[in-house]
Protein backbone atom coordinates (compact mmCIF):
# COMPACT_ATOMS: atom_id res chain seq x y z
CA UNK A 1 0.00 0.00 0.00
CA UNK A 2 0.84 3.23 -0.06
CA UNK A 3 1.94 5.74 2.80
CA UNK A 4 3.87 8.74 4.03
CA UNK A 5 6.76 7.78 6.12
CA UNK A 6 8.85 10.44 8.25
CA UNK A 7 12.39 10.05 6.66
CA UNK A 8 13.79 11.41 8.62
CA UNK A 9 13.30 14.33 11.84
CA UNK A 10 12.67 17.89 10.33
CA UNK A 11 10.68 20.14 8.47
CA UNK A 12 7.61 19.30 5.80
CA UNK A 13 9.97 17.92 3.15
CA UNK A 14 11.13 15.02 5.32
CA UNK A 15 7.26 13.53 4.59
CA UNK A 16 7.88 11.12 1.85
CA UNK A 17 5.88 8.48 -0.15
CA UNK A 18 6.54 5.24 0.50
CA UNK A 19 5.27 1.20 0.03
CA UNK A 20 4.07 -0.27 3.28
CA UNK A 21 2.95 -3.63 3.74
CA UNK A 22 -1.00 -3.67 4.56
CA UNK A 23 -1.52 -3.88 8.39
CA UNK A 24 -3.45 -7.09 9.96
CA UNK A 25 -6.16 -6.50 12.21
CA UNK A 26 -4.78 -7.58 15.67
CA UNK A 27 -7.61 -8.73 18.47
CA UNK A 28 -10.46 -6.19 18.54
CA UNK A 29 -9.33 -4.43 15.84
CA UNK A 30 -10.30 -3.82 12.28
CA UNK A 31 -8.66 -2.35 8.98
CA UNK A 32 -9.68 0.45 7.56
CA UNK A 33 -9.15 1.33 3.78
CA UNK A 34 -8.94 4.92 3.97
CA UNK A 35 -10.74 7.45 2.18
CA UNK A 36 -9.50 10.61 3.80
CA UNK A 37 -6.85 11.30 6.90
CA UNK A 38 -7.16 14.39 9.01
CA UNK A 39 -4.16 16.50 9.51
CA UNK A 40 -3.37 17.57 13.09
CA UNK A 41 -0.60 19.22 15.28
CA UNK A 42 0.93 16.09 17.08
CA UNK A 43 1.45 14.84 13.14
CA UNK A 44 3.97 17.80 12.83
CA UNK A 45 5.09 17.25 16.38
CA UNK A 46 5.87 13.49 15.45
CA UNK A 47 7.60 14.46 11.98
CA UNK A 48 9.79 16.83 14.11
CA UNK A 49 10.93 14.54 16.26
CA UNK A 50 8.95 15.94 19.25
CA UNK A 51 6.20 13.82 19.88
CA UNK A 52 7.04 9.61 19.83
CA UNK A 53 4.09 7.36 19.00
CA UNK A 54 3.27 4.87 22.12
CA UNK A 55 4.41 1.48 22.21
CA UNK A 56 2.99 -0.82 19.89
CA UNK A 57 1.40 1.99 17.32
CA UNK A 58 2.41 2.82 13.60
CA UNK A 59 5.44 4.70 13.11
CA UNK A 60 3.33 6.70 9.87
CA UNK A 61 1.52 9.54 11.41
CA UNK A 62 -2.19 10.39 11.04
CA UNK A 63 -4.49 9.97 14.26
CA UNK A 64 -7.77 9.83 12.54
CA UNK A 65 -9.66 8.66 9.11
CA UNK A 66 -12.54 8.03 7.31
CA UNK A 67 -13.29 5.25 4.97
CA UNK A 68 -14.66 1.80 4.97
CA UNK A 69 -13.82 -1.40 7.39
CA UNK A 70 -12.30 -4.07 4.98
CA UNK A 71 -10.90 -6.99 7.50
CA UNK A 72 -12.15 -7.82 10.97
CA UNK A 73 -10.14 -9.00 13.71
CA UNK A 74 -10.99 -11.84 16.31
CA UNK A 75 -13.37 -10.47 18.74
CA UNK A 76 -14.90 -7.69 16.93
CA UNK A 77 -18.87 -8.16 16.74
CA UNK A 78 -20.16 -4.43 16.43
CA UNK A 79 -18.68 -4.00 13.24
CA UNK A 80 -18.79 -5.53 9.71
CA UNK A 81 -16.52 -5.63 6.54
CA UNK A 82 -17.91 -2.93 4.03
CA UNK A 83 -19.41 -0.35 7.07
CA UNK A 84 -18.31 2.88 6.62
CA UNK A 85 -16.50 4.23 9.66
CA UNK A 86 -14.93 7.62 11.20
CA UNK A 87 -11.73 6.32 13.26
CA UNK A 88 -9.42 7.47 16.18
CA UNK A 89 -6.07 6.12 15.21
CA UNK A 90 -2.82 5.00 17.28
CA UNK A 91 -1.16 6.34 14.12
CA UNK A 92 -0.78 5.28 10.58
CA UNK A 93 -3.78 7.30 9.03
CA UNK A 94 -1.33 8.64 5.97
CA UNK A 95 -1.59 5.51 4.34
CA UNK A 96 -4.29 3.59 1.86
CA UNK A 97 -5.01 1.01 5.48
CA UNK A 98 -4.82 1.54 8.50
CA UNK A 99 -5.10 -0.52 11.70
CA UNK A 100 -7.10 0.52 14.99
CA UNK A 101 -9.80 -0.35 17.89
CA UNK A 102 -13.21 -1.48 16.42
CA UNK A 103 -14.00 0.43 19.76
CA UNK A 104 -12.56 3.43 18.70
CA UNK A 105 -14.86 3.83 15.48
CA UNK A 106 -17.40 6.02 14.98
CA UNK A 107 -20.29 5.77 12.20
CA UNK A 108 -20.67 8.71 9.66
CA UNK A 109 -22.90 11.02 11.11
CA UNK A 110 -25.73 11.05 8.40
CA UNK A 111 -25.58 14.31 6.41
CA UNK A 112 -21.86 14.18 6.37
CA UNK A 113 -19.53 13.24 3.69
CA UNK A 114 -16.77 10.90 4.19
CA UNK A 115 -14.17 14.14 3.84
CA UNK A 116 -16.26 15.65 6.39
CA UNK A 117 -16.11 12.92 8.95
CA UNK A 118 -12.39 12.37 8.70
CA UNK A 119 -12.20 15.59 10.90
CA UNK A 120 -14.32 14.37 13.16
CA UNK A 121 -12.47 11.95 15.67
CA UNK A 122 -9.00 13.87 16.90
CA UNK A 123 -10.59 17.26 17.57
CA UNK A 124 -14.03 16.25 18.87
CA UNK A 125 -12.78 12.96 20.92
CA UNK A 126 -10.05 15.59 22.15
CA UNK A 127 -12.60 18.59 22.97
CA UNK A 128 -15.11 16.16 24.44
CA UNK A 129 -12.79 14.41 27.51
CA UNK A 130 -11.11 17.78 28.17
CA UNK A 131 -13.70 20.30 28.44
CA UNK A 132 -17.05 18.20 29.09
CA UNK A 133 -15.90 15.27 31.11
CA UNK A 134 -12.49 16.41 32.74
CA UNK A 135 -13.69 20.36 32.77
CA UNK A 136 -17.66 19.63 33.76
CA UNK A 137 -18.50 22.63 31.64
CA UNK A 138 -22.38 23.22 32.22
CA UNK A 139 -24.61 25.69 30.48
CA UNK A 140 -24.66 29.11 31.54
CA UNK A 141 -21.00 29.07 32.25
CA UNK A 142 -18.17 31.04 30.72
CA UNK A 143 -15.71 29.32 28.67
CA UNK A 144 -12.67 30.51 26.48
CA UNK A 145 -10.60 28.71 24.19
CA UNK A 146 -7.79 29.59 22.55
CA UNK A 147 -6.79 29.08 18.87
CA UNK A 148 -10.51 29.45 18.06
CA UNK A 149 -9.93 29.03 14.14
CA UNK A 150 -7.80 25.70 14.87
CA UNK A 151 -9.71 22.24 14.22
CA UNK A 152 -9.47 22.05 18.36
CA UNK A 153 -10.90 25.77 18.59
CA UNK A 154 -13.78 25.71 15.87
CA UNK A 155 -14.89 22.39 17.57
CA UNK A 156 -15.19 23.76 21.09
CA UNK A 157 -16.73 26.67 19.87
CA UNK A 158 -19.45 24.90 18.58
CA UNK A 159 -19.65 22.11 21.27
CA UNK A 160 -19.29 24.71 24.40
CA UNK A 161 -22.56 26.81 22.55
CA UNK A 162 -24.59 23.63 22.00
CA UNK A 163 -25.08 22.76 25.41
CA UNK A 164 -25.46 26.30 26.49
CA UNK A 165 -22.32 27.77 27.51
CA UNK A 166 -20.93 31.48 27.18
CA UNK A 167 -18.59 31.33 24.14
CA UNK A 168 -15.20 33.34 24.21
CA UNK A 169 -12.26 32.65 21.97
CA UNK A 170 -8.87 34.08 20.93
CA UNK A 171 -7.48 33.88 17.46
CA UNK A 172 -4.55 35.62 15.46
CA UNK A 173 -6.43 37.70 12.70
CA UNK A 174 -9.67 39.40 12.44
CA UNK A 175 -11.04 37.26 9.73
CA UNK A 176 -10.07 34.50 12.08
CA UNK A 177 -11.76 36.11 15.05
CA UNK A 178 -14.93 37.13 12.68
CA UNK A 179 -14.92 33.26 12.07
CA UNK A 180 -15.41 32.35 15.94
CA UNK A 181 -18.23 34.81 16.38
CA UNK A 182 -19.63 33.22 13.45
CA UNK A 183 -19.11 29.94 14.91
CA UNK A 184 -21.17 30.74 17.96
CA UNK A 185 -18.47 32.83 19.94
CA UNK A 186 -19.92 35.54 22.04
CA UNK A 187 -16.92 37.44 21.45
CA UNK A 188 -13.89 36.55 20.00
CA UNK A 189 -10.35 38.68 20.80
CA UNK A 190 -7.41 39.19 18.43
CA UNK A 191 -4.25 38.14 20.19
CA UNK A 192 -1.99 40.55 18.42
CA UNK A 193 -4.01 43.54 18.96
CA UNK A 194 -6.16 42.64 22.11
CA UNK A 195 -5.20 41.78 26.16
CA UNK A 196 -7.53 38.67 26.52
CA UNK A 197 -7.38 38.66 29.81
CA UNK A 198 -8.95 42.08 30.54
CA UNK A 199 -11.23 41.53 27.86
CA UNK A 200 -12.54 38.02 29.68
CA UNK A 201 -12.13 39.90 33.23
CA UNK A 202 -14.81 42.95 32.09
CA UNK A 203 -17.31 39.38 31.39
CA UNK A 204 -16.68 37.86 35.40
CA UNK A 205 -13.69 36.07 34.52
CA UNK A 206 -13.94 32.56 33.22
CA UNK A 207 -15.29 29.15 34.54
CA UNK A 208 -13.20 27.24 32.47
CA UNK A 209 -9.85 28.03 29.61
CA UNK A 210 -9.05 25.26 27.19
CA UNK A 211 -5.50 26.05 26.24
CA UNK A 212 -3.08 24.68 23.88
CA UNK A 213 -0.54 27.93 24.17
CA UNK A 214 1.06 27.16 27.26
CA UNK A 215 4.78 29.00 28.29
CA UNK A 216 3.68 32.76 29.40
CA UNK A 217 -0.04 31.90 28.79
CA UNK A 218 -0.23 30.16 31.85
CA UNK A 219 -0.09 32.87 33.85
CA UNK A 220 -2.05 34.74 31.65
CA UNK A 221 -4.95 32.66 32.10
CA UNK A 222 -5.07 32.36 35.62
CA UNK A 223 -5.88 35.86 35.75
CA UNK A 224 -8.57 35.79 33.34
CA UNK A 225 -10.45 32.96 35.02
CA UNK A 226 -13.24 33.58 37.68
CA UNK A 227 -12.83 31.93 41.24
CA UNK A 228 -12.99 28.69 41.21
CA UNK A 229 -12.31 28.22 37.74
CA UNK A 230 -10.24 25.83 35.90
CA UNK A 231 -7.45 25.76 33.43
CA UNK A 232 -7.63 22.74 30.82
CA UNK A 233 -3.87 22.32 29.41
CA UNK A 234 -4.16 19.82 26.12
CA UNK A 235 -0.77 21.42 24.36
CA UNK A 236 2.42 23.73 24.93
CA UNK A 237 3.34 25.56 21.93
CA UNK A 238 4.70 28.33 23.28
CA UNK A 239 6.60 25.43 26.11
CA UNK A 240 5.56 23.27 29.09
CA UNK A 241 7.79 25.15 31.86
CA UNK A 242 6.68 28.20 33.76
CA UNK A 243 7.22 29.69 37.16
CA UNK A 244 4.14 30.37 38.91
CA UNK A 245 2.41 31.79 42.31
CA UNK A 246 0.63 29.20 43.63
CA UNK A 247 -1.01 31.77 46.05
CA UNK A 248 -3.76 33.22 44.15
CA UNK A 249 -4.50 29.19 43.18
CA UNK A 250 -5.23 29.09 46.81
CA UNK A 251 -7.06 31.72 47.58
CA UNK A 252 -9.12 31.89 44.32
CA UNK A 253 -9.66 28.14 44.61
CA UNK A 254 -8.71 27.46 40.90
CA UNK A 255 -7.57 24.42 39.92
CA UNK A 256 -4.97 23.55 36.41
CA UNK A 257 -5.42 20.49 34.89
CA UNK A 258 -5.24 18.91 31.57
CA UNK A 259 -4.31 15.26 29.31
CA UNK A 260 -3.36 14.01 26.19
CA UNK A 261 -4.80 12.11 24.35
CA UNK A 262 -2.86 9.23 22.24
CA UNK A 263 -1.36 8.18 25.62
CA UNK A 264 -4.45 7.22 27.18
CA UNK A 265 -5.57 3.00 27.46
CA UNK A 266 -7.93 1.94 24.26
CA UNK A 267 -10.60 1.31 27.26
CA UNK A 268 -10.18 5.14 27.83
CA UNK A 269 -10.57 6.17 23.97
CA UNK A 270 -13.81 3.52 24.18
CA UNK A 271 -15.74 5.23 27.14
CA UNK A 272 -15.03 8.66 25.37
CA UNK A 273 -16.35 7.08 21.94
CA UNK A 274 -19.42 5.76 23.67
CA UNK A 275 -20.12 9.21 25.13
CA UNK A 276 -19.62 10.92 22.06
CA UNK A 277 -21.92 8.51 19.85
CA UNK A 278 -24.93 9.07 22.51
CA UNK A 279 -24.24 13.15 22.84
CA UNK A 280 -22.71 14.46 20.19
CA UNK A 281 -23.19 12.17 16.90
CA UNK A 282 -27.16 13.44 16.92
CA UNK A 283 -26.30 16.90 17.16
CA UNK A 284 -23.55 16.14 14.06
CA UNK A 285 -26.89 14.90 12.34
CA UNK A 286 -28.91 17.27 12.69
CA UNK A 287 -26.31 19.78 11.76
CA UNK A 288 -26.19 21.68 14.97
CA UNK A 289 -22.47 21.34 15.23
CA UNK A 290 -20.31 21.12 12.22
CA UNK A 291 -16.70 20.61 11.42
CA UNK A 292 -14.95 23.50 9.78
CA UNK A 293 -13.25 22.79 6.60
CA UNK A 294 -9.73 24.03 5.10
CA UNK A 295 -8.40 22.84 2.71
CA UNK A 296 -7.21 19.05 1.14
CA UNK A 297 -4.61 17.95 -0.02
CA UNK A 298 -3.54 14.62 -2.27
CA UNK A 299 -1.56 12.41 -0.27
CA UNK A 300 1.37 12.66 -1.84
CA UNK A 301 1.30 16.55 -0.62
CA UNK A 302 1.23 15.69 2.66
CA UNK A 303 4.10 18.26 3.04
CA UNK A 304 2.23 20.98 1.53
CA UNK A 305 -0.18 20.00 3.70
CA UNK A 306 2.06 20.38 7.20
CA UNK A 307 3.37 23.68 5.44
CA UNK A 308 0.15 24.54 4.85
CA UNK A 309 -0.87 23.70 9.08
CA UNK A 310 2.36 25.07 10.54
CA UNK A 311 1.70 28.51 8.74
CA UNK A 312 -1.55 29.04 10.59
CA UNK A 313 -2.78 30.54 7.38
CA UNK A 314 -5.88 28.00 8.12
CA UNK A 315 -8.95 27.97 9.66
CA UNK A 316 -10.60 24.47 10.87
CA UNK A 317 -9.51 21.00 9.22
CA UNK A 318 -6.99 20.35 6.35
CA UNK A 319 -7.50 16.63 4.98
CA UNK A 320 -5.49 14.28 2.94
CA UNK A 321 -7.27 12.54 0.36
CA UNK A 322 -5.89 9.31 0.39
CA UNK A 323 -8.31 6.68 -1.74
CA UNK A 324 -11.95 8.00 -4.16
Amino acid sequence: MKAIEISTPGGPDVLTLTERPMPEPAHDQVVIKVAFAGVNRPDALQRAGLYNPPKGASDLPGLEASGEVVSCGAGVTALRVGDPVCALLPGGGYAEYVATPAAHCLPIPEGLTLRQAACLPETFFTVWSNVFMRGGLQAGQRFLVHGGSSGIGTTAIQLAKAFGARVFATAGSDDKCAACVGLGAEAAFNYREDDFVEKVQAVGGADLILDMVGGPYIQRNLKALADDGQLVQIAFLQGPKVELNLVQLMTRRLTITGSTLRPQSDLAKARIADQLRAQVWPLLAVGKVAPVMDQEFALKDAAAAHARMESSAHIGKIVLKVSA
